[in-house]
């Protein structure tokens, strides 16, 4: 008689707290990936609620309901979508893993607290994305795909004019003029979406590549005269004071021209950049839209933008603020999340624990802290703490 299979990890899932949020970390499918790896998951009872996930469905896909105390007290790792709030953290254990989109670059002191915790800390922001391997886990492109699809959608949803070419007994509507700036994913998205509703759509980079794609997508590309290439690990890079000021000058003038804007910019641990100024607001043409995925409490590419809100300004322009609209989509969003939560375990976490492997480049980069260091290189810096294998000045001193 063979012996039972023995669980190789619990993985824990909270109800999401942030204002807004209605994702989960994993979906009912995820849970069945993982129960099927020998892993036991815990659900905190209606956490799949607001994406339209419920309990039964975690129940039939292998999954235990569970209250939140039993969750943080009874998982080896805790999956989240947004970082946890202070009080959570402080919860974690010793040798706990949490993943999730933690913001650690907008949240150094968080990261050391866990790191001081002896809580190893994955997040998905700092995943290199140009290894090919890592695009299972690529959370950040999962959610930018919603919230450009999303983008279309609210603008659509705000125009108060038809987005395509109507031609009735009542006469002609003209199409809708859409201008997408920032060709990474979401923007990609958002312009085939809008394209499919009918609009004559143009995309604007500072990446001349990126014609070819916008391009293909049947779109316009408006040429920059900037030519910027792709930052670190597939970021977009930070343009210098310089170069943005030739931007926004190039766009103050194109963007008249448009009914929608939907800007995409966002630079990891960074300000979002300003792309539509109060100048170009003012000029718009009252019913204009203007959606914001890089809306942030630190700012956002529009003028003006709230996280969250929906503003009309004084000239009849609306401006969302949108930096997180993928939560706007929660069951597919989730559906993608889930399946990036599982490829991260799968790679730290072959056999069920923790097998950090500071040789390997998406292990490097993800892992903020394990064993009680911060290990992530830009988290170091950020907290000024020395490269691993270098010591400080501040660290001969008390050394000696």
């Amino acid at each position: 008689m063979s012996e039972p299979t023995k669980t190789k990890a619990t993985i824990g899932v909270l109800t999401e707290t942030a204002d807004g949020e209605r994702r989960v970390a994993l979906d009912p499918t995820a849970v069945a990936s993982l129960v099927k790896l020998g892993h036991a998951v815990l659900i905190e009872s209606g956490a799949g609620d607001a994406a339209s996930f419920r309990d039964a469905a975690y129940v039939t896909a292998g999954a235990t309901i569970s209250t939140h105390a039993q969750v943080v007290a009874g998982c080896d790792v805790l999956a989240v979508v947004r970082a946890p709030v202070s009080t959570l953290a402080k919860k974690l254990r010793s040798d706990q893993i949490l993943i999730g989109l933690l913001d650690p670059l907008n949240n150094i002191q968080g990261m050391k607290a866990l790191s001081d915790r002896r809580v190893t800390a994955v997040a998905f922001e700092l995943l290199p994305r140009t290894v090919s391997r890592s695009q299972a886990m690529d959370a950040l492109s999962s959610q930018a795909s919603a919230a450009g699809y999303r983008a279309a959608i609210v603008a659509a949803a705000a125009f108060d004019r038809y987005l395509p070419m109507m031609i009735t007994a009542s006469g002609t509507a003209t199409p809708a003029k859409v201008m997408v700036i920032g060709t990474g994913v979401a923007g990609l998205q958002a312009i085939a979406t809008a394209k499919r509703l009918g609009a004559v759509v143009t995309g604007y980079d500072v990446r001349a590549a990126s014609r070819q794609e916008v391009e293909s997508l049947g779109a316009k590309f408006l040429t920059s005269t900037i030519q910027q290439a792709a930052g670190n690990g597939g970021y977009a890079k930070a343009l210098t004071p310089e170069e943005r000021t030739t931007q926004q000058g190039e766009l103050s003038t194109a963007l008249t021209a448009f009914d929608i804007i939907i800007t995409t910019a966002k630079v990891p641990g960074r300000t979002p950049p300003v792309l539509v100024t109060e100048q170009t607001i003012r000029a718009l043409r009252p019913g204009s839209v203007c959606v914001d995925l890089g809306s942030s409490d630190k700012g956002g590419n529009v003028v003006g933008s709230v996280p969250g809100q929906s503003i009309l300004t004084t000239g009849g322009v609306t401006v969302i603020g949108a930096g997180e609209l993928a939560a706007d989509l929660p069951a597919s969003a989730s559906q993608m999340y889930g399946r990036n939560i599982v490829a991260v375990i799968g790679s730290l976490m072959p056999k069920g624990v923790l097998a950090f492997d500071p040789k390997d480049e998406i292990h490097a980069s993800i892992v903020v802290c394990t064993a009680g260091e911060i290990v992530n290189p830009t988290v170091r810096a950020a907290l000024n703490i020395a490269p691993i294998g270098v010591t400080s000045t501040k660290e001969k001193v008390l050394a000696a």
